[in-house]
């Protein structure tokens, strides 16, 4: 299979794989070259890929939520983020810190934005 990863502003990887196994908001599953086509959010964790004949050749990505799907011979993953090419223990700390502190940021936003709205529709119900 060919995998994909894409974020906004690069191509993180593009490369032949034996298999993924990943994890959706429904839990982890994992992907076979001969698996019916698929369509699977992610959430903020681990993507593994494996490269050779034993599944302990293999390889992680730390991705930040996202989009999976998998056609034919192909697997496209696009995400908000995508870290690779560290020890497995850096992509965990990768996800815990890194990920989280965006969750965390675009939570406020989102609690900014409601309380303009809030406000917005407050002065414009006195307007009447």
């Amino acid at each position: 299979m060919k995998l994909k990863v894409l974020t906004p502003i690069e191509v993180v990887l593009e490369k032949q794989v034996r298999g993924v196994v990943a994890e959706g908001s429904n839990g982890h599953f994992g992907l076979k070259p001969r698996h019916i086509d698929f369509v699977s959010d992610l959430v903020a964790g681990l993507l593994y890929f494996q490269t050779g004949e034993d599944p302990s050749q293999g390889e992680y990505l730390a991705v930040n939520r996202g989009i999976l799907v998998k056609r034919g011979e192909e697997v496209l993953v696009s995400t908000h983020d995508a870290v690779g090419g560290v020890p497995l223990e850096a992509l965990v700390e990768t996800v815990t810190t890194r990920f989280s502190a965006l969750d965390e940021r675009q939570r406020a936003v989102r609690s900014a934005m409601a309380q303009l709205e809030v406000d917005f529709l407050r002065r414009f119900m006195e307007l009447t």
